[in-house]
């Protein structure tokens, strides 16, 4: 077996990692480079102890409203509505949308699993898409082929922070008479021809899961620009209660509002948006520019007309002598944490389609997210480059020496 020497900078050397009681020498520690962490560095524990002392910490306060606004402001959009977390949002928007029994939505299969059972929460059935080989989004090429009688919409997801092609797609759904709901949980910031998601499709769901470009927590956001639309989300998020008549619910509602002290994070956290995509920006142009040389891999594309904001840095192993799972765990060993890319929503089991989606399935089984925090620094990249390349290097050696 060949051995292997991890880069200097992830490890404390045997005099650093001292020995335990009775001179037993202790095995070195390996420095972990998470694949995601929240960046808290700003007004974030000042607006929460505000809320603390206020006793505003339930879904009352003025910060739920101004998270809102900000919001607003942010994405150019009429309207915000906080809600409890990313999931949450896919099901109130649908909601609002008219998805219901027997109803078709067609998803693409390569997303995290909450966009299709969403669909599933209002009785409709997901349709999926296959993805396209180089952005990993939704292939709108094959969507017309997927609209039946029953078709009522259109979600797209805008994968690991890049767009997906809007203007052909919403040409579809206009000539078919189909809603268009935008998955952006994963994509705060990201632009597509001058306009930023969120804005194009009929509503947009955003999540603020503790490891997304902002952060509530947990916590979500519909945004539209339909005065209908967010008055039905702010009726079902709320109970179905009516804002004019107390303890009265002319609908089924549900609990999914956001509290104070997640908008006054949320808050804080917007403040900073722009420096915190510009960081995930700088990051992956780094990542691509140690990783461009690697014959084993397939790097993030930025198409001309967008603006990717690399929620995630994700890689495709191209090389037959590498596997994908073996990869990880040889990098988790030098304290370099990874995660797969989503499985494809087809092959799991509530969801089992007897059908090839094949773009997508190469894609999930090849792929790799390396660490993508706004935290990270020049030589965390730099160190996760040099340890992938080198263990991509001497496995394709030892591969090859085999056969």
């Amino acid at each position: 077996m060949q051995s292997y020497t991890p880069a200097k900078s992830s490890l404390l050397s045997a005099g650093e990692s001292g020995r335990a009681a009775g001179g037993k020498i202790m095995l070195p520690f390996v420095k972990k480079i998470p694949v995601s962490e929240p960046t808290l560095l700003g007004n974030e524990e000042k607006y929460v102890l505000d809320c603390l002392r206020s006793n505003w910490i339930s879904s009352k306060g003025r910060y739920t409203q101004t998270f809102e606004e900000a919001f607003t402001s942010f994405c150019g959009v009429k309207h915000a509505i906080a809600v409890a977390n990313g999931t949450a949002a896919l099901h109130v928007a649908l909601l609002a949308l008219g998805a219901g029994e027997n109803d078709e939505i067609i998803v693409p299969t390569l997303t995290y699993v909450a966009t299709a059972n969403a669909v599933t929460y209002c009785g409709a059935r997901p349709v999926f898409a296959d993805c396209e080989f180089d952005t990993w989004n939704i292939d709108v090429g094959q969507i017309e082929s997927l609209i039946t009688q029953r078709t009522k919409g259109i979600i797209v997801v805008h994968l690991f922070g890049h767009p997906v092609d809007m203007d052909p797609l919403l040409k579809i759904a206009k000539k078919h008479r189909l809603f268009v709901l935008e998955d952006a949980a994963e994509a705060h910031g990201a632009v597509y021809k001058g306009r930023k998601v969120g804005t194009m499709g009929d509503a947009a769901t955003f999540s603020f899961y503790g490891n997304k470009i902002i952060t509530t927590g947990e916590g979500g956001m519909v945004t539209t620009n339909s005065d209908v639309i967010a008055e039905r989300i702010r009726l079902l998020k709320g109970q179905g209660v009516d804002p004019q008549r107390q303890y009265w619910h002319p609908v089924i509602g549900y609990n999914y509002r956001m509290t104070n002290i997640q908008a006054a994070i949320g808050l804080a956290q917007l403040e900073r948006v722009e420096e915190l995509i510009k960081r995930h920006r700088h990051n992956a142009r780094l990542y691509s520019e140690l990783l461009k040389e690697s014959p084993s891999l397939v790097l993030p594309v930025e198409k001309k007309w967008a603006n990717h904001v690399y929620w995630v840095y994700g890689i495709l192993l191209k090389d037959s002598h590498q596997s994908r799972n073996q990869v990880m765990e040889d990098l988790a060993k030098r304290g370099i944490e990874t995660r797969p890319f989503f499985y494809p929503v087809h092959l799991m089991p509530p969801y089992h389609r007897k059908i090839s989606l094949p773009a997508a399935e190469m894609i999930s089984a090849q792929g790799i997210i390396l660490p993508s925090s706004a935290n990270l620094l020049k030589d965390n990249i730099r160190q996760v480059c040099q340890e992938l390349i080198d263990l991509l290097q001497r496995r394709s050696n030892l591969a090859q020496s085999k056969e």
